[in-house]
């Protein structure tokens, strides 16, 4: 019996599925991915169109013929009937039967700035297979050499794939996103759009592979271009996906669903910058400056140990514009109960803007934690470290306080059970372009500017959801203007012909670019309305809004904005409904 996935598909799909060579696949080497999901980056977004029906269960993902195709379509649980009465009780459970094959890709791109100077971009893809030749997926990319510490763009890359032996292939694709950092008169990233054309050679190896290729690397409305190699390093991966009509449904399945993260925190906390951190310009830093952002965990060692990817930027203290990401792992232990435990963590990433001197970008921060699973759901976390620039004159210490909610039942966090049950909930990623009617700059101008980023939201119970963005400016004049924001939204039933509408409250922090922002808090409220298909399964979403968008400092300005974006959407499994 074909599988739900392939008969959906092109014939070239089901050839493929059925063990016929295909042309290329898209999407990494020809293995089966382990068991444990690596390190991935938040989002594949429009990853497929492919709609997902209950079938017999298989093993698991087995090795096929194609780069994009290594992966089982079927992830069923043996002994479920499928009947009316389906996804209503334990007995008759909907099951995961989208298992699509995906990568997680590291890049690193030498780059001459127009004065001369060298530096290096560090970029991170988590990418899906479309079909067997194509992938795509969101990428961040930001400066980890020389001295451009705070240079980040984020977008998407599509890639394409051609095999030419069992063990080798080449990669074509592109990556737009927009973004900028450290300018001046002789190094500009003009509006903020950057382009990333490449084309390499791969070699593979288990569930591995590495290469090299020519890329270019261009700020369009700006002065930065370079023509340059690159290198990648790549993991295969699989996302496991329910259907989206299964959400509010009981579920059940054998693996972590989704991106394979288990839980969300928002925090907000302090930092205290020490003596001899300086600015830029070398002006001494002591004020202290606020905190916000975000952070996602993958619990493992029966829930004593996590790794995550965090981000976060300055709401207070005069630093606007400053933003770091971090790759996290730390490690605690149950005391008093298991409940509640203490233990500490490290973190390594890029960092930078704001006018801080972080030298090249690289930080390293490490210190305790303090994290409480309550009962209902939540989990309460505090931290303290303290963070390094090594290669900067920045160093602090800094408190935090995060609200974690989880993505998985609790039990996987506890003791990562191999079968889970509980509720089906939506999540859709968005490419997002909002455009602001009018920003006021620090020099007294003012323009309009649109913006390119990424979203998330995620169901919660009821009308309920969360939300998450992050981007920076694209065209107009404010190249390197960031934001980052999340908050609550509520949204109606489906209506007839498809559409939904809602709306969402944010916070969070933003600056660069010489936009006036204060101390870079900011907040957005908006009205939206969204198509999805003309089948509850479908998985496309297009949504436009309206809104308001304020800083919260200094001139506290406020300007209308409106939204275009575009979504994939799939049911991940989450804690059971009470």
């Amino acid at each position: 019996m074909p599988s739900p996935l392939s008969s959906s598909l092109p014939s070239s799909w089901r050839g493929a599925l059925r063990g016929v060579s295909p042309r290329w696949l898209a999407l990494g080497p020809l293995r089966v991915p382990s068991p444990g999901r690596p390190l991935l980056l938040c989002s594949a977004l429009l990853a497929a169109t492919a709609q997902a029906q209950t079938q017999p269960p298989t093993s698991g993902p087995a090795k096929g013929t194609g780069p994009f195709l290594s992966a089982s379509s079927s992830a069923s649980t043996p002994g479920v009937t499928t009947d009316l009465r389906r996804g209503t009780t334990a007995d008759v459970p909907v099951t995961a039967t989208d298992s699509r094959p995906a990568a997680f890709e590291l890049n690193w791109t030498p780059l001459k700035m127009p004065t001369g100077e060298r530096t290096a971009l560090l970029g991170l893809s988590y990418m899906v297979a479309v079909n067997e030749d194509w992938g795509l997926g969101p990428t961040f990319y930001g400066a980890a050499k020389g001295n451009y510490g705070g240079l980040f763009t984020a977008g998407f890359t599509a890639q394409r794939r051609w095999r030419l032996t069992q063990d080798w292939h080449v990669a074509t694709g592109i990556y737009a996103g927009a973004g900028g950092g450290v300018s001046s008169d002789k190094v500009r990233a003009g509006g903020g759009l950057m382009l990333r054309p490449e084309i390499s050679l791969r070699g593979e190896f288990g569930n591995w592979y590495a290469g090299v290729g020519v890329t270019q690397v261009r700020f369009p409305s700006g002065n930065i271009k370079d023509t340059t190699w690159g290198l990648t390093l790549g993991r295969m991966d699989r996302l496991l996906s329910f259907s989206p009509a299964d959400a509010g449904l009981f579920g059940r399945a054998g693996d972590r669903t989704g991106m394979g993260f288990d839980e969300i925190a928002l925090s907000a906390g302090v930092e205290k910058p020490r003596s001899g951190s300086i600015t830029r310009d070398g002006q001494s830093v002591a004020n202290r400056k606020g905190k916000a952002g975000a952070d996602l965990r993958q619990y493992f060692g029966n829930g004593g140990s996590w790794w995550g990817l965090e981000a976060s930027g300055a709401a207070s203290g005069g630093s606007d514009g400053y933003m770091e990401i971090f790759a996290n792992a730390g490690q605690d232990w149950g005391v008093i109960s298991p409940r509640l435990r203490v233990g500490g963590q490290l973190s390594t990433g890029l960092g930078g803007g704001g006018n801080l001197d972080t030298g090249n970008g690289w930080l390293f921060r490490a210190g305790p934690t303090l994290r409480w699973i309550t009962p209902w759901g939540p989990t309460l976390r505090v931290d303290g470290s303290y963070l390094k620039a090594p290669w900067g004159h920045y160093d602090s210490f800094q408190v935090r306080a995060s609200l974690a909610l989880p993505l998985e039942k609790g039990s996987r966090v506890l003791n990562t059970p191999p079968l889970e049950s509980g509720t089906v909930r939506e999540q859709d990623w968005y490419l997002s372009m909002p455009r602001f009617k009018t920003f006021e700059f620090k020099d007294g101008s003012k323009d309009s500017v649109t913006g390119l980023g990424i979203g998330m939201a995620r169901d919660f119970s009821g009308p309920w959801y969360g939300v998450a963005q992050a981007g920076s400016a694209a065209f107009g004049k404010a190249g390197a203007f960031s934001y980052g924001m999340f908050g609550l939204g509520a949204k109606t039933q489906r209506l007839p012909g498809g559409f939904r509408v809602g709306a969402e409250a944010l916070v969070g922090a933003a600056g660069g670019g010489g936009v006036a922002v204060g101390g870079g808090a900011v907040t957005q409220g908006e009205l939206w309305a969204q198509w999805e298909g003309r089948e509850p399964k479908d998985r496309l979403r297009i949504k436009v809004g309206v809104g308001q968008w304020k800083a919260l400092g200094g001139s506290k300005q406020s300007t209308p904005m409106a939204s275009v974006n575009i979504g994939w959407a799939f049911g991940t499994l989450g804690p059971r409904a009470r």
